[in-house]
């Protein structure tokens, strides 16, 4: 069996590829830590730039905890636990990205990469009750929770073969609630950010 360290390790350098903070940089040469919330995420990024870096970003980071999980497990084991290992791995490289200065963002769309990879259904029954509280309300961070929350119900249901593994999704789950804290902490206050409401677009640096 191939040794597993190099691909924990290389799935954790892929999660922590810090594509917005990039997409600040390479586009219009800011650095988006100092902009909007200062998450390095793509919600953040669209309140900041707009849409079209938006999208082919979160798409990305959504890739981010796919690939681990799809591609290099494998070269592991058939295991399901290699799977999650690597997608964990993932995630914690985009909520701790070494390249800067172990700062990410919340690990949402790269979570959901890595549980499309395993409990696919799953995570399509939550995009769209994602989208149908982000467009009901507004708030990009209440449908995160919600997902997050409903994550190891959604897999139990639908994808009873990988009940195993619900201890280390729900443990994913508990930690993308608590990476959204402070964004609980405003919505009880209904101070937070609703969606379609950003800043003014930062300007290009000088």
């Amino acid at each position: 069996m191939t040794d597993l360290a190099p691909w924990l390790i290389l799935s954790y350098l892929v999660g922590a590829i810090p594509t917005s903070y990039l997409a600040g940089r390479m586009f219009r040469g800011i650095d988006l830590r100092k902009h909007g919330s200062g998450n390095l995420g793509a919600t953040n990024l669209y309140r900041t730039l707009g849409w079209k870096y938006a999208i082919p970003v979160g798409l990305f980071d959504i890739a981010k905890g796919a690939v681990p999980v799809v591609l290099f497990a494998p070269q592991v084991s058939a295991s399901e636990r290699v799977a999650v290992a690597c997608g964990i791995a993932a995630v914690l490289g985009h909520v701790y990205s070494v390249f800067v200065r172990f700062r990410g963002g919340k690990g949402v769309a790269t979570a959901a990469g890595v549980m499309l990879g395993l409990a696919p259904y799953a995570v399509l029954a939550l995009v769209v009750l994602w989208a149908l509280i982000v467009f009901g309300t507004g708030y990009v961070s209440l449908g995160s929770i919600v997902a997050a929350a409903l994550l190891p119900l959604a897999v139990w249901v639908l994808h009873p073969g990988a009940r195993g593994l619900l201890p280390v999704i729900g443990l994913v789950a508990a930690g993308i609630v608590w990476l959204h804290r402070a964004n609980i902490r405003r919505l009880l206050a209904g101070t937070e950010n609703r969606f379609g409401r950003r800043g003014a677009a930062a300007p290009p640096a000088p």
